[in-house]
């Protein structure tokens, strides 16, 4: 399974970076997320508990996972791979690309699936994928987008 998600955002690529990156503050700028702990921390690495919300209309459907995490703020990387939860297994990478006029956030997300016999690929393929993943992915770069260009504007005074 491989999904990827990406978003324009009008703000420095340092900015997008230090906001992907500064994930315990998430819960404040992303309201999908439950909450956000660093179980452990050293130097550009960490190991993450991360909850949000999977919304379908009115109801929400919680999620689940730890990662560790590794940040490079001079490529302007950010390294996940899911040690917990349903998603195990899982590799995440954010590409923070500079532009002439703005910058490219993108997620790329992937995983052989659940270890489940017979359907574990075709659910991840199927369901977790285009369905969960996405589903909060694109709202975390959302957020990461409206928190940095809110930013942006504030410090220029427009908007």
């Amino acid at each position: 399974m491989r999904t990827v998600d990406h978003i324009v955002v009008a703000a420095p690529a340092d900015r997008v970076f230090a906001i992907a990156a500064d994930v315990e503050r998430w819960p404040g700028i992303l309201p999908h997320y439950r909450w956000v702990r660093a179980v452990e921390r050293a130097p550009n690495r960490a190991v993450i508990e991360m909850a949000a919300w999977r919304p379908f209309g009115v109801f929400r459907w919680p999620t689940w996972w730890v990662s560790e995490m590794e940040a490079d703020a001079e490529a302007r990387r950010i390294h996940y791979r899911h040690i917990r939860g349903i998603t195990r297994g899982m590799d995440v990478e954010w590409r923070v690309h500079e532009h002439e006029a703005a910058v490219t956030v993108e997620i790329v997300h992937e995983w052989e699936g659940p270890p489940w016999p017979l359907i574990g690929r075709k659910a991840a393929a199927w369901v977790i994928g285009p369905v969960f993943i996405h589903g909060v992915a694109s709202r975390t770069l959302a957020g990461v987008k409206r928190a940095a260009e809110m930013r942006e504007n504030d410090r220029t005074g427009e908007g």
